[in-house]
């Protein structure tokens, strides 16, 4: 979510925090700490890892515990939780969500499943390269309120983790060495290290790939269109992660595609809705519009609504709009033709899918679930699961 923050107080512990956060090292499976294993398969890479956050299984449990923590929250009622469900891959279900102040986001919570894998964070934003970096923005941004830490309530945040005895054995043990290892630093890289650990991999198309399962008929149908120049899917969702922006370690090339799907033209004008305009937000450019950054669509089946605002009910619909080129809205405030927005991707002129394609098409995309994933003990809230 684009947000702001106060020129004082946590903007410089967040800046201190930011000059420390950007520089990566490319990991070997030898390098990495023991107590760390991917378990990855063959055909997902490593993930790129900061050299100042190096995997760990302490770090990744503390952040488990602080992701599913409501007293995270600058009022004690919020967790990262509670916007991002396991069950739903990590998304909560809604259109868009709602802040601990109750000010609703502007856009759709987006799945952490392989967010690893991301060069760029959020739907529209490509000056945020680290997770660390974006985990800021719902810990302290104003504008929308997500998490509400402030500079009067940071303190208070800092001193209920200090006043318990586990939190105090876990940051302690997690930042070996640190002398003062319960501060804002130290959480967000520990969440960090807990989301940068959320990886989705076993789904039926996993399974198909390693040759361990057959895909059905219309799985089979559905999977050839996805590849194929017809439904043009792959232009935009063909790597391993089902996305076109994909950064992983030793990776030397990586391309980071924004695109406007032709989703809004309020009355012709090229405009979207106010706050939702894309990376035109950052670059203040009219080529920007609309431009946001192409969701994965590893777990699709259950991240419903779609788009980065929500405004796409189901799969179905999502099939027909890009079928249609785009979306025209009949009335109300962002009435409009999509599919003549100037900055439409053209590639979307060339898709050409029937119905029963569509449904085939579908029944690819429910292969890409897995279901193991959106029910391991180990990404569960702790307070229910070992």
């Amino acid at each position: 979510m684009t947000s702001k923050l106060k020129k004082r107080g946590l903007y410089a512990v967040a800046a201190s925090l930011l000059l420390g956060l950007g520089f990566y090292l490319i990991q070997s499976r030898s390098l990495q700490p023991s107590a760390w294993q991917w378990n990855l398969p063959a055909h997902f890479p490593v993930p790129r890892v900061p050299a100042d956050n190096l995997m760990s299984e302490e770090k990744f449990q503390l952040g488990r515990h602080l992701f599913y923590d409501k007293q995270l929250s600058g009022n004690g009622t919020m967790a990262c939780a509670s916007c991002h469900f396991q069950n739903l891959a990590f998304t909560d279900g809604k259109a868009v969500s709602m802040g601990a102040t109750g000010t609703p986001t502007l856009r759709s919570a987006q799945t952490l499943a392989n967010a690893a894998y991301h060069p760029f964070f959020t739907w529209a934003n490509y000056s945020l390269v680290t997770m660390e970096r974006q985990m800021i923005i719902p810990l302290l941004g104003e504008n929308p309120v997500e998490m509400g830490v402030n500079d009067a309530t940071l303190p208070v945040l800092l001193q209920r983790f200090k006043a318990d005895a586990t939190y105090v054995e876990r940051f302690k043990t997690a930042f070996q060495g640190d002398e003062d290892p319960i501060r804002l630093e130290n959480i967000v890289k520990a969440i960090a290290v807990f989301q940068r650990g959320m990886i989705s991999a076993n789904s039926k198309y996993d399974q198909y790939l390693l040759k361990k399962t057959a895909l059905a008929g219309n799985e089979e149908r559905g999977r050839a269109l996805f590849f194929s120049d017809t439904a043009q899917c792959a232009k935009c969702h063909g790597s391993f992660n089902f996305n076109d922006q994909v950064i992983s370690e030793g990776a030397q090339d990586v391309k980071t595609p924004f695109h406007n799907t032709g989703l809004y033209n309020l009355g012709g004008s090229g405009a979207y809705p106010e706050g939702n305009s894309g990376i035109a937000e950052l670059s203040g450019l009219t080529q920007d519009i609309g431009m946001f950054r192409a969701a994965s669509l590893r777990n699709i089946e259950v991240t419903a609504p779609y788009m980065h605002d929500g405004s796409i009910t189901t799969l179905a619909q999502v099939l027909e709009f890009y079928a249609a080129g785009g979306r025209v809205i009949e009335e109300g405030p962002n009435k409009g033709d999509g599919r003549h927005h100037p900055n439409k991707d053209v590639r979307l002129n060339q898709i050409k899918l029937n119905k029963a394609e569509q449904a085939d098409l579908i029944a690819f995309l429910k292969t890409l679930t897995d279901t193991e994933f959106l029910s391991n003990p180990r990404f569960s809230d702790p307070s229910t699961t070992p």
